[in-house]
C-alpha cells in the first residue's frame, strides 16, 4: 500500500456518509496518537503550504479507526465519484454486441491454434501407435485446462488494474501499493487520487507489509521487478511478430492438401499478401473490425465443434479416454526424449491466453471469462478430440492433422473460415500489443510515440502507427527468412513462455502484496504454474538453434530500447533535481526575479514534480523579461489507469504571493487519453487555479476567524488528525497560517506586475475579501494578456569521465531515442506562436 500519511493537504471537502458503518485499517505515525478524535464535517479545516522539498519517513503503524467515514477530497476542489467501467450496467443489446467483439478481439489467437498444434507435435515426436495419439491428446487437452482456464481466466484476470490487463498493468498495480518505481517523481498526493483507494486489509496484513518494506527498501528487488518487466513485454511485442507469421502461414498451409500444384514458396509469397492487407486495416480500430470479425469467428468455433464431432462420431470415439491423465505418462515412458522434445509443440495450443489478459483493457471480465467457459473451451476441446479421431486411422496425415481431418465437402469453406480467424488472430496480437506499449509508455519505459484513439466510446482502443508498421516489417522477414511451421511455432513458444513466467512472478507477488490471500494458496500457484512453464520452456530451448532464435535477438533489441529509455530518463530526472535553483536565491531576487515582469502568463514545462527547475534560471538569464505569472506545469503519468477530471490539476504555489509563482502538476493515468487541445487544457487549468486561490482564501478567513478565540502558541501544542476515504491521516496540529503570519520573514519589496497592499484598517473580513478579488482580477488581466508555452529542453551527456558503456547508452542509444520521440506538448496541438523554447545541456 502506498503511504498515505500527509503532513500538507492542499485542499478538502467536506462531506460524510452517515451510512458508512465499516471499520477501517489506516496507517499512523508512531508520534500521533492511537486513539483518534472523531471531528464533525463542520470542523474539518486544510493547511495551504508552499511546495516542499523535505520527505516524511517517519515510522508508520496500523490504527483501526471508528466506525464512519469521511468522504472528502485531498487535492481536488470537489469530491469525486467512484471510478466506473465503462462497461457497467449494459443492456441485453449491448451484451451481445460485447460478445461478439470479444471473440473477435480476445479470442482469436487462441482459437486458431488448432491448425498447428498436433502437426508440430507429430513433427517432432513421430506417431507409433494409437497409444502416442492418445498421450499427445492428453497433453493437448490438460494444458488447455490448466493454462488457459485455470491460470489466466480463474486466476490471472482478476489480477487487473481497474478493467487493465497486462505485464504493465501488474506492475502498475504493485507501484501503487508498494514504492517499487525508480523514477522518483512520487508524491504522497498521489495516494489521495480516487484510483488509488485500495482494498481494506485482511488479518494476513503483517506479511504483506513485511513484502512491502523488503521491496521499498531494496534497490536490488526494485531494479530485479523492473527487469522481469521489461523482459515480458519485450515477449509480448516478440509476440506480435510471430503470431501473424504463424497463424497466415499454417492458415495457408491447406492450400496444399487441396492444390496438389501448389508449392511452399506459393504459400509464403500469398502469407506476405495477406499480411500486408492485415496490418493496413489495422487502423480502422478494435469496435469497427470486432463487429465485423466477431461473427466470423462464432462461425470458426462453430465449424471446429461440428468437425470434432462429425469425426468422433465416424472415427473412433475411444479418444474420449485421453481425459485420464494416465495417457500422459504413457506417452512419456514410450517415447521419452521425443515426448520431451514435443512439449514445445504442445504449448501452442495454449497460445493466445496472454493476449486474453493484454486485451482485457477491451471488455469486462466476467464477459471475456464466460464466453472462455461456454463457447471458447468447449469448442476447442471437441476440435482436438476430432483430429485425435480422425488420426487414429490415418497416422500419415499427422503432418497436416487439421486440414486432411476436414471431410472433402466441406474442405473450402472451412479453408476460407480458417484463413479468415487467422487474420483476426494476428489481430489480437498486435492489439494487444499497442496496448502494452501504451502503458510501458505512460510509465516511463518506452519512448513516445503518436497514439490515435479509434474509438470515441471506449479509451481503450488504440492503434500506434509505427509500432504498426515496424511489426509488418518485422513480420514479412520472419516470414520469408523461416517458412518452415516447425522453425516459426518454436518461435512462437519461445515468445509466448517468457511472457507467460514473467506474469506468474508478478501474480504472484499481487497475491502476496495485495490479494494478501492464505500463503498455501499462493505457494501452490507459484510452484504449479512456474514449474510447468519452466518445463515447456526448457523443450523449446533445445531447438533454438534451428531458426527461432530470431525471435530471441528481436525481443532483446526491444528489451535494451526499454532499458536505454528508462535508464536515460532516470539519470534525466535526477539530475534535474539536482540542479533545482533555491528558495535562497529566488529570495535574493525579489519577486521581481531580478528583471522585468511584463504582462501575461507563462506555462513552463518540466518533469520536476517538487523544487524550482534549474531550466527556469536559464530562461531568466537569456530572456528581457518574465512573465508576470509563472506556472510550472508537470505532465505526470501516475500508476492508475484513469485520473478523474476533477482531480487532474495539483496546485500548489511556490514563494510569496507576490512572487505570483505556482506549480501545476497535470495528473494522467496510463489509461487516460491526451486529446485537449491547448485552449481547452489553459481553461480547465485557470479554472482550477481559480478554485485552488478562493479555497485557499476561504481557509484563510477560517484561520483567522479562529486567532481570536484560540492563542497561538496552543495551535501549535494540538496533535489533531483527520482519516480520509482512502485511509488517509492529515494532521491539523500545526496552524494553518504558520507560513503567512511568520514575522521573522524577511520583507520583500512589492512586484512592479501588481500594485502594493497596504495595510488596511478595515474589517480583516473584508480586507480578505479585496485581496482575493485583486489577485483573482490580476490573473484574469494575465490570461487575457496571453499565454505563452515556455519549453526547457533538457538533455543529459554522459560525463567525460564516465565509463565507455555510460558514455554509449547516453550519447548515443539515449540522444537518438529522445530526438526521435514525441515531445510532451505535442498532444495539445500548440501553435508556434505561442512556444518558447529554451536549450539546456546536463552532464551526468
Amino acid at each position: 500500500m502506498p503511504n498515505p500519511k500527509s503532513n500538507s493537504p492542499n485542499s478538502m471537502g467536506d462531506e460524510e456518509d452517515p451510512e458508512s458503518t465499516e471499520s477501517r485499517w489506516v496507517f499512523q505515525e508512531d508520534e500521533v496518537p492511537s486513539e483518534i478524535e472523531d471531528f464533525d464535517a463542520a470542523d474539518l479545516r486544510h493547511q495551504t503550504v508552499f511546495d516542499s522539498e523535505e520527505e516524511d519517513n517517519a515510522e508508520q503503524r496500523l490504527v483501526r479507526t471508528g466506525p464512519r467515514i469521511d468522504s472528502f477530497d485531498v487535492e481536488a476542489l470537489e469530491v469525486p465519484g467512484a471510478q466506473r467501467n465503462d462497461y457497467e450496467d449494459v443492456s441485453v443489446g449491448k451484451g451481445i454486441v460485447l460478445a461478439f467483439q470479444t471473440l473477435g478481439v480476445v479470442f482469436g489467437d487462441v482459437g486458431t491454434s488448432p491448425l498447428y498444434t498436433f502437426s508440430v507435435m507429430f513433427r517432432k515426436a513421430p506417431i507409433n501407435g494409437n497409444e502416442d495419439i492418445l498421450g499427445a491428446l492428453s497433453l493437448v487437452l490438460y494444458t488447455l485446462i490448466l493454462i488457459p482456464l485455470v491460470k489466466y481466466v480463474l486466476v490471472v484476470l482478476w489480477a487487473n488494474d481497474d478493467g487493465e490487463g497486462g505485464t504493465f498493468a501488474l506492475y502498475s498495480l504493485i507501484c501503487r501499493n508498494a514504492k517499487v518505481s525508480l523514477l522518483p517523481n512520487q508524491l504522497r498526493s498521489d495516494a489521495r487520487i480516487s484510483g488509488f483507494r485500495l482494498k481494506v486489509p485482511s488479518a494476513e496484513l503483517e506479511r504483506s507489509l513485511k513484502i512491502k518494506e523488503r521491496l521499498e527498501t531494496s534497490v536490488t528487488l526494485k531494479k530485479t521487478l523492473l527487469l522481469l518487466v521489461l523482459a515480458g513485454t519485450s515477449m509480448v511485442i516478440a509476440n506480435g511478430v510471430v503470431t501473424p507469421a504463424m497463424s497466415v502461414l499454417s492458415s495457408l498451409n491447406g492450400l496444399k492438401v487441396g492444390v496438389d500444384a501448389i508449392k511452399q514458396d506459393e504459400v509464403v509469397m500469398i502469407s506476405v499478401a495477406c499480411l500486408v492487407i492485415l496490418f493496413s486495416v489495422q487502423k480502422y480500430g478494435t469496435s469497427k473490425m470486432g463487429l465485423v470479425v466477431g461473427p466470423a469467428l462464432l462461425i470458426w468455433f462453430c465449424s471446429l465443434a461440428s468437425i470434432g464431432l462429425y469425426n468422433l462420431a465416424k472415427y473412433d470415439s475411444s479418444v474420449l479416454r485421453a481425459f485420464n491423465p494416465i495417457h500422459i505418462y504413457y506417452f512419456f515412458a514410450r517415447n521419452s526424449t521425443k515426448a520431451w522434445y514435443s512439449l514445445g509443440g504442445c504449448l501452442l495450443c495454449a497460445t493466445g491466453s496472454e493476449a486474453m489478459f493484454a486485451d482485457l483493457c477491451y471488455f469486462p471480465v466476467r464477459s471475456v471469462q464466460l464466453t472462455f467457459v461456454f463457447l471458447v473451451l468447449p469448442c476447442l476441446l471437441l476440435g482436438y478430440l476430432g483430429q485425435a479421431a480422425y488420426l487414429m486411422e490415418n497416422h500419415a496425415d499427422a503432418g497436416n492433422a487439421f486440414y486432411s481431418s476436414v471431410p472433402s465437402s466441406a474442405f473450402w469453406p472451412t479453408f476460407l473460415i480458417a484463413n479468415i480467424a487467422a487474420l483476426i488472430a494476428s489481430r489480437a496480437m498486435t492489439t494487444a500489443t499497442f496496448s502494452c506499449i501504451k502503458q510501458s509508455a505512460a510509465l516511463g519505459c518506452f519512448p513516445r510515440l503518436k497514439i490515435i484513439h479509434t474509438s470515441r466510446k471506449f479509451m481503450g482502443q488504440i492503434y500506434i502507427p509505427v509500432i504498426n508498421w515496424f511489426l509488418l516489417a518485422v513480420s514479412l522477414v520472419f516470414v520469408c527468412t523461416i517458412s518452415s511451421i516447425d522453425e516459426i511455432g518454436n518461435a512462437y513458444g519461445i515468445a509466448e513462455l517468457g511472457v507467460m513466467m514473467m506474469t506468474t512472478v508478478l501474480v504472484t507477488l499481487v497475491m502476496l502484496l495485495i490479494w494478501q490471500i492464505h500463503i498455501i494458496i499462493v505457494l501452490s500457484f507459484a510452484v504449479v504454474f512456474l514449474g510447468l512453464e519452466l518445463t515447456f520452456f526448457s523443450s523449446v530451448l533445445w531447438s533454438v538453434t534451428d531458426g527461432s532464435w530470431i525471435i530471441l535477438v528481436f525481443a532483446v533489441i526491444m528489451f535494451f530500447i526499454m532499458f536505454v529509455w528508462n535508464y536515460g530518463s532516470k539519470l534525466k530526472y535526477e539530475t534535474e533535481v539536482k540542479q533545482k535553483l533555491s528558495m535562497d536565491l529566488m529570495r535574493e531576487l525579489g519577486c521581481n526575479l531580478g528583471t522585468i515582469r511584463a504582462p501575461g502568463i507563462g506555462l513552463l514545462y518540466n518533469e520536476l514534480v517538487k523544487g524550482i527547475p534549474g531550466i527556469f534560471g536559464h530562461f531568466l538569464t537569456t530572456l528581457p523579461a518574465i512573465h508576470s505569472m509563472i506556472i510550472f506545469v508537470s505532465i505526470k503519468y501516475v500508476p492508475v489507469p484513469m485520473v478523474p477530471q476533477s482531480e487532474r490539476f495539483l496546485f500548489r504555489r511556490v514563494c510569496q504571493r507576490s512572487y505570483h509563482i505556482f506549480r501545476c502538476i497535470a495528473r494522467y493515468g496510463y489509461k487516460d487519453v491526451r486529446k485537449e487541445n491547448h485552449q481547452t487544457f489553459e481553461q480547465l487549468l485557470m479554472e482550477s487555479l481559480e478554485k485552488f486561490i478562493r479555497r485557499e482564501a476561504q481557509e484563510r478567513s477560517l484561520e483567522s476567524d479562529g486567532d481570536g478565540d484560540t492563542d497561538s502558541e496552543d495551535e501549535y501544542s494540538g496533535s489533531r488528525v483527520l482519516i480520509g476515504p482512502n485511509g488517509s491521516v492529515y494532521s491539523l496540529g500545526v496552524p494553518l497560517l504558520a507560513e503567512f503570519i511568520d514575522t521573522s520573514a524577511p520583507k520583500f519589496e512589492a512586484s512592479t506586475s501588481e500594485e502594493a497592499y497596504p495595510a488596511s484598517p478595515k474589517h480583516p473580513v473584508v480586507d480578505a475579501e479585496q485581496s482575493l478579488e485583486r489577485e483573482l482580477s490580476f490573473i484574469r488581466n494575465a490570461k487575457e494578456s496571453g499565454v505563452v508555452y515556455l519549453l526547457g529542453h533538457g538533455d543529459i551527456r554522459a560525463r567525460k569521465d564516465s565509463w565507455f558503456m555510460k558514455k554509449l547508452i547516453i550519447n548515443y542509444f539515449y540522444s537518438f531515442l529522445r530526438k526521435n520521440c514525441r515531445r510532451g506538448v505535442t498532444n495539445l496541438s500548440v501553435p508556434h506562436s505561442h512556444m518558447m523554447q529554451v536549450g539546456m545541456t546536463y552532464m551526468v
